[in-house]
């Protein structure tokens, strides 16, 4: 798998919502991820549905994984990655590592981002990244090193290029891609308008 800059997050949506944003993010030159949150009703369901479908096309993972037991069930169900709002435990981190899937924990400060690194996380999130100016990856990385960071929150494509070029490797979105309402109401217009701004937006275009 090779995991994209950009993560689409997705929570709390429908199947048939879902696949609607597959469908327009298979054209896309940098959005290759998905996310599907587990507090979305019926999670895991989509996840295998999505999976089966989009494998190989899309890189299909799960959010907000918070236990072990999350952990296990979204990978049964197909998930390929895995992001948290928190730090995982060591064991969930080996477990990704036996099974051959991309860990990305959630941490804040530099002993949390650490301590993840070193417990063998292949992504550390940052989150809620927006409530810091973006130049703090780069001030972590300083005396750390050069970490695979992904910053998560607030995260629009009036501000995605600066955080790409202020330390962070990988953005996750939410609300900054797709408008909410165009994703309930399945436009495919409208999602296809937002993904080309977005992706010019990225590239400067």
């Amino acid at each position: 798998m090779t995991f994209g800059k950009v993560t689409m997050i997705l929570r709390k949506y429908t199947y048939e919502q879902v696949r609607s944003v597959a469908e327009v993010l298979l054209d896309s030159q940098y959005v290759r991820n998905m996310e599907i949150a587990l507090n979305t009703e019926n999670a895991y369901d989509i996840i295998r549905k999505i999976s089966a479908e989009y494998r190989g096309r899309l890189n299909i993972g799960a959010g907000t994984v918070q236990t072990y037991d999350e952990l296990l069930k979204a990978i049964d169900a197909g998930a390929e990655f895995v992001l948290s709002p928190r730090m995982m435990t060591e064991q969930m981190l080996q477990h990704c590592r036996d099974q051959g899937i991309l860990s990305v924990p959630g941490a804040f400060t530099p002993s949390e981002i650490a301590d993840q690194i070193e417990k063998g996380a292949d992504i550390i999130k940052v989150f809620p990244a927006n409530e810091l100016s973006f130049g703090y990856a780069k001030k972590v990385c300083e005396p750390l090193g050069d970490l695979a960071l992904m910053a998560v929150g607030g995260i629009h494509r009036d501000n995605v290029k600066e955080a790409l070029a202020s330390g962070y490797r990988y953005v996750g979105t939410a609300g900054g891609l797709f408008p909410k309402e165009a994703i309930l109401s399945m436009d495919q217009e409208k999602l296809a308008e937002n993904l080309r701004l977005f992706e010019t937006a990225l590239s400067g275009d």
